[in-house]
């Protein structure tokens, strides 16, 4: 036996009983006498309790015969549920001890065979002692003693109508409880038996159903079930807000069918679905396309792909876009290069003054590919300081050949997939900015300019672009470049690529290596002046908005703002300093106010402030133990002074200046040699006992660092112990050796543009430097004085006067 049906099923409305308790029921069920011997029938799966009426199905032997003698005689039986329900002929020990006294209303003979009886349950007994298993089990049995006093305080009274109100909530919010549990409920008025009632209805399991059977407090059994029914209440509205969602999920997809098949239906009638109008668009694009066979049927297999997708699919756009990409990159697709020689050079003259050597450098690729007509592309890496033309020499470069032209600013650069792209199974992939900047200018040779390389990140969790660079800048390797969302190998080797950089540091030497490197050094005096009037003036009256006739620079005035408001190698800031004056005047012209057409240089400091820079006034020689050294900068080359002070003391050595560790090094050595050598200078050994020294290099908030400035700290701590003159105008460069030798620096052009900046007519270097002067242009050295030496003494002796300074400090 074990099936439970509802009753509605099974009794019919004329039926001679009604499931519930009156109170006179309920009172005469208590006062039942319990018999010794019961014939005891296991359940499984269910729980009878006292009061409450239910259904059960026979299918074992034993039951069957149990109901049939049972229902012939008192129709009284003991039902006891099984603690495992699997277990098919139970023994005593399967079975629990606590059951229910049952009595039999009614017995229905299904028709399947099945023996069906309707019991009700009278009042608790404990089961003793087993005396007899066949036909049935029949055991000695007592009364459970179970607590009748029913409290009526309000805790209790609240903790029943709650009870009342849950079990109504769940069967309302329940489709699967007929309504009419929820009237019956209501119809309830024992509190005991409404516990019973539906502590026999509850969706838990068996065993805390019999752990309620078994409690024998009414008021603990009654939290008990408040507490199992509001755990059932929770679960039964988690259930149906996932219904209501589901069905909510489903009449959305439903709808949005009947949409799609409504619209396609409309498509039809217009003259043609969409997607196969793109798809067709895309195999017209295909067909003009000057790919390779491999590029050919990568296509029409992707083609082919995108036709049996759903158009609804996440999948069909990213697979459309990679179609869309690949029939919108110009395969094998070349401007013709102009190949005009006098024409390239006319606009590189016109773009650019001066920069003769990458002029030649341009002139020389072009005659080659003249001459040859298939010729690989040069990898080119302009390096200078900052505003010296690099980047807008590129567009001219492009416009000399005809070509298109792209910039990519590398500046920050730390993520691979920016060069290489994202793999387009990723949400948002795209194609690295390489690919992109070819399909935008629809060119496969165009000048590439790569700008800020040495701004390049270096390896970190998102990959390492200078490694991806490896292969784009290498003629070997760029003809297969590999983009991961194209898949495909594009052929990058007539493509010009320049790159840009201020120093050559922090660029990988395998990327280094791949490159050809072409040097910028800053502009000269005159060159700025040419480069001013012939350029950044027009440009600016451009931009501006002024008339030619409605201002004008005079060539003095020009040189005024070059001279002493801009130190810089290249033309950046002085161009700001010459919009500065056209604002200033661009405000008298629009306000129609009286104003001077001629920018005269006394108005400069009207209009800009005094002079910034004064630096020819400090080099002077009336001072003992100041030298003008040379030094190179990332934004070029720049003076340095170096100042040496005495005062009484011990002979120590304090360094000031915020000097990095090799240029201590540097003043040690100096210090150490001017001491060994004393003699030779004319002085006593025991000064240096006696005096302190304290050299400090101006401009304190600047790191410096560097061995170059060794000969300089050398001279000045000389001319401050014999208080000699340094020489007039003079300025020097060079590493020293503690045996005294002068070494080689580098840096050469930058330092020789800084010294004419400043005026400087005499430069010290070692004698090994001289080569890099004779590759260095006339007009860069021209009014330049250069003494080479190879050691320490002869530095001296071209530096120092015999002269001394006035009002010489007295050694003793």
């Amino acid at each position: 036996m074990d099936n439970i049906f509802s009753l509605q099923d099974i009794i019919n409305p004329d039926t001679e009983f009604f499931p519930l308790l009156s109170a006179e029921d309920e009172e005469q069920m208590n006062a039942e006498e319990i018999p010794e011997l019961l014939p005891i029938l296991p359940v499984r799966n269910t729980v009878l309790f006292p009061g409450v009426v239910i259904p059960i199905t026979a299918g074992r032997d034993k039951s069957i015969k149990l109901l049939r003698q049972a229902y012939q005689e008192n129709r009284v039986i003991g039902v006891v549920a099984q603690k495992d329900p699997d277990v098919d002929e139970p023994t005593v020990d399967d079975m629990n001890k606590i059951g229910t006294v049952a009595r039999i209303i009614k017995i229905l003979q299904m028709p399947d065979g099945n023996t069906t009886a309707i019991i009700q349950g009278k009042k608790r007994f404990e089961l003793l002692e087993m005396v007899k298993e066949v036909p049935f089990f029949e055991a000695k049995v007592a009364r459970y003693e179970a607590d009748q006093n029913v409290p009526d305080d309000e805790i209790f009274n609240a903790t029943i109508s709650s009870i009342k109100d849950l079990s109504i909530q769940i069967i309302e919010s329940s489709n699967s409880i007929p309504t009419e549990a929820a009237f019956a409920l209501k119809n309830i008025e024992s509190p005991v038996f409404m516990v019973n009632f539906v502590s026999s209805n509850l969706n838990v399991e068996i065993e805390e159903k019999q752990e309620l059977l078994e409690m024998v407090n009414i008021v603990e059994r009654s939290q008990k079930v408040l507490e199992l029914l509001t755990k059932e209440l929770q679960v039964q509205e988690l259930k149906n807000q996932i219904q209501k969602k589901v069905k909510v999920d489903l009449d959305k997809q439903q709808r949005d069918y009947l949409l799609s098949q409504q619209l396609k239906t409309i498509q039809e009638e217009l003259g043609g679905n969409p997607n196969d109008q793109e798809i067709e668009s895309l195999r017209e694009k295909a067909e003009g396309k000057k790919w390779s066979q491999s590029v050919n049927d990568t296509f029409e297999e992707e083609l082919m792909r995108l036709q049996r997708m759903n158009p609804n699919a996440a999948e069909y756009s990213i697979q459309m876009n990679y179609l869309e990409l690949i029939v919108s990159l110009p395969w094998n697709e070349f401007t013709k290069d102009d190949l005009d020689l006098k024409h390239a050079r006319k606009v590189l003259d016109t773009d650019h003054y001066g920069l003769d050597e990458i002029k030649e450098r341009i002139l020389e690729y072009l005659a080659v590919l003249k001459l040859k007509n298939d010729m690989k592309a040069p990898i080119l890496c302009f390096v200078g300081p900052p505003g010296v033309g690099k980047t807008s020499l590129g567009r001219s470069i492009a416009r000399a050949l005809d070509r298109k032209y792209i910039r990519m600013s590398l500046g920050g650069l730390h993520d691979e997939s920016e060069l290489r792209g994202h793999r387009k199974t990723y949400v948002g992939a795209m194609p690295g900015r390489i690919i992109q900047g070819l399909k935008k200018v629809q060119s496969s040779n165009p000048v590439f300019m790569l700008d800020e390389i040495d701004k390049v990140s270096g390896n970190n969790f998102s990959g390492d672009p200078q490694s991806a660079l490896l292969e784009v800048l290498d003629p070997e390797q760029n003809n297969t470049f590999y983009d991961n969302f194209l898949e495909l190998e594009y052929d990058l080797s007539k493509v010009m690529f320049i790159a840009t950089a201020n120093s050559l540091s922090s660029i990988h030497p395998a990327l280094l290596d791949r490159m050809e490197i072409i040097e910028l050094s800053g502009y000269l005096m005159e060159e700025k002046l040419e480069i001013a009037k012939r350029h950044l003036v027009p440009k600016l009256y451009e931009e501006n908005g002024i008339k030619r006739k409605q201002l004008t620079f005079p060539r003095k005035t020009l040189e005024v703002i070059i001279d002493k408001y801009t130190r810089e190698a290249g033309v950046r800031y002085l161009e700001k300093r010459i919009a500065k004056v056209m604002r200033n005047r661009a405000r008298f012209i629009a306000m129609e106010e009286a104003y001077e057409p001629k920018v005269q240089p006394e108005n400069l400091v009207e209009i800009l402030g005094k002079p910034r820079f004064q630096r020819e006034d400090l080099i002077t020689n009336d001072v003992a133990g100041v030298v003008t050294g040379l030094a190179w900068t990332r934004v070029g080359g720049e003076i340095l002074f170096v100042e040496i002070s005495l005062s009484k003391g011990k002979g120590q050595l304090k360094l000031t200046g915020n000097l990095g560790d090799v240029m201590k090094e540097s003043a040690l050595l100096a210090f150490e040699f001017l001491k060994s050598h004393a003699v030779q200078l004319g002085l006593d050994s025991d000064v240096f006992e006696k005096w302190n020294v304290h050299m400090h290099i101006p401009e304190g908030a600047t790191p410096k660092d560097g061995p170059s400035a060794g000969i300089t700290m050398l001279t000045a701590m000389a001319s401050a112990f014999t208080q000699r003159k340094v020489r007039a105008r003079l300025a020097m460069t060079g590493e020293i050796t503690l045996r005294g030798k002068v070494l080689p620096v580098g840096g050469i052009k930058e330092k020789i543009l800084a010294a004419k900046r400043a005026k400087v007519k005499t430069i010290i270097l070692s004698s090994e430097n001289e080569k890099d002067i004779a590759e260095i242009p006339e007009k860069y050295i021209e009014g330049l004085e250069f003494i080479y030496v190879e050691n320490m003494m002869d530095v001296l002796h071209h530096a120092l006067l015999k002269e001394k300074v006035k009002n010489p400090l007295v050694l003793q």
